[in-house]
């Protein structure tokens, strides 16, 4: 769980149920958890709404990647992880891989994981321990309103050792998908 996290404050941790990542997909199957969920460091989190900006967003990003990921990569969107603790299912994934290594399994780390925040940004900020402790080697969350990038790599333990802050007119430049740049201002619409 990362520091300063809402899962720290103890009035909502007793609100909270813990669950393992085998008890949640046993409840999920059993139809006792509703699928609009994801898990986080063993507790079930109700999902955003999408909005029309984050489908377009999603869809646009999904398209740039899909034309220059090489071979033995793929592209999922809105699918999960599993991981330790946590499940969540990020906007967008890059995993090494082919669809048929996934029949039985998700997969449990990926190079790049992408979240569009409209209105979660302290949410999808929130996930950035999970990922780090997972080995995703980059994160990046797409600040829809104010036309930013939040560009996370270096996982160590359960943070990342830097990031950047791209401003609306700076590149966002990938550093484990050769090729991937985008330009806020051009990415999010007015």
């Amino acid at each position: 769980m990362p520091p300063d996290s809402l899962l720290d404050r103890p009035q909502e941790r007793a609100r909270l149920w813990p669950l393992t990542v085998e008890a949640y997909h046993a409840l999920g199957e059993a139809g006792l958890i509703p699928e609009k969920t994801e898990l986080l460091y063993g507790f079930v989190f109700n999902k955003m709404p999408k909005s029309p900006i984050h489908s377009y967003l999603l869809r646009r990003l999904a398209k740039l990647l899909e034309a220059i990921i090489g071979p033995g990569f793929m592209v999922r969107t809105e699918q999960p992880i599993t991981m330790k603790h946590s499940e969540p299912e990020p906007d967008l994934v890059i995993i090494e891989g082919k669809d048929d290594d996934y029949i039985r399994r998700h997969p449990n780390t990926a190079e790049l994981v992408v979240e569009i925040a409209v209105t979660s940004e302290d949410y999808d900020r929130e996930k950035a321990a999970a990922y780090a402790a997972a080995g995703i080697k980059e994160f990046w969350i797409v600040l829809v309103s104010q036309k930013q990038i939040e560009i996370y790599t270096r996982p160590e333990g359960m943070k990342y050792l830097d990031f950047k802050l791209i401003g609306a007119n700076q590149q966002a430049i990938c550093s484990v998908v050769p090729g991937f740049v985008v330009t806020p201002s051009e990415l999010i619409p007015e």
